[in-house]
């Protein structure tokens, strides 16, 4: 039997459900929504680069361009009020509230996670063992801080340039110059963690190369569970709790549709980093 190409599918043990269907579609509507910021955005903040005319006409000149980026843009306020009803929904519903603030089901930042990030490295330096996992790793709650800051920081300067008029009655003309230089130097720092420093850790570092599809098909393999979040594992085991999150494996077209969208989004990250470089360097 062929290996399975997504690290969620490989290793023996039934599928089990790491995500649900709205923290898969708000994913999926952040990948597309950023890579749609990025591609109209970077031929402004690089006019100079000798791509940058070019991939303008091939996005359909300036105002297709600006258009494309404000639907982006309401995407992405769209799925953060979508992820902040859903957080409130839950605590709503969940008996044990604090578990949403504090445990090992959260993704607030813990003293665990200081533990974890001081282990990686010793476990770099060969000087002790690799740090196990819960449910959510430092670096993945790392990257979903980064969404909260980003939104709350390109997203706000950037509706300050989308409604110049309104925004001007009440406040300070030298603040939308302030905002244009914050719009673009914290969009180019998120291009620069997500298609280098994320893309590696999720999908490109050895054990997970070429891709990892669980937040995608929203399910793995309880092999992966063990290697990639054993804490988590083995909670779930002590609890019983392995048979209610057992699922089926995922479908031909699932499959098929998650591998297109990963590998794309991929593949057009590493091509805009790139670009990047080249307009720095040139």
């Amino acid at each position: 039997m062929n290996t399975p190409m997504a690290v969620s599918d490989q290793g023996q043990g039934p599928y089990l459900t790491r995500f649900g269907p709205i923290e898969r579609t708000i994913h999926a509507l952040v990948i597309i929504s950023f890579l749609g910021l990025v591609a109209t955005g970077i031929p402004l903040r690089f006019a100079y680069a000798p791509w940058a005319a070019p991939f303008m006409r091939f996005l359909g000149g300036p105002g297709s361009a600006g258009f494309i980026h404000r639907v982006c843009a309401a995407i992405t306020f769209g799925y953060f009020f979508i992820h902040l009803a859903a957080v409130t929904r839950q605590l709503i519903r969940a008996d044990d509230k604090m578990s949403i603030f504090w445990g090992p089901r959260s993704m607030v930042p813990q003293p665990k996670d200081i533990r974890d990030v001081v282990g990686m490295f010793k476990w770099f330096l060969g000087l002790g063992p690799h740090p196990k996992f819960d449910r959510f790793s430092y670096m993945e709650k790392f990257d979903y801080w980064a969404v909260f800051w980003g939104v709350a920081i390109i997203g706000g300067s950037g509706l300050l340039l989308w409604f110049p008029t309104f925004f001007a009655r009440f406040l300070p003309g030298w603040l939308f110059n302030v905002a244009t230089i914050v719009h673009g130097d914290e969009a180019l720092l998120a291009l620069g963690f997500i298609f280098t420093i994320h893309f590696f850790n999720v999908h490109l570092r050895p054990e997970k190369f070429p891709i990892d599809l669980v937040i995608f098909t929203g399910r793995a393999t309880a092999a992966y569970f063990e290697e990639e979040h054993p804490l988590e594992y083995e909670r779930n085991q002590r609890e019983d709790r392995l048979g209610q999150l057992q699922a089926t494996a995922p479908s031909r077209a699932t499959y098929l549709w998650s591998m297109t969208l990963g590998f794309a989004a991929l593949a057009v990250g590493v091509v805009l980093v790139l670009l990047v470089i080249y307009a720095l360097l040139s």
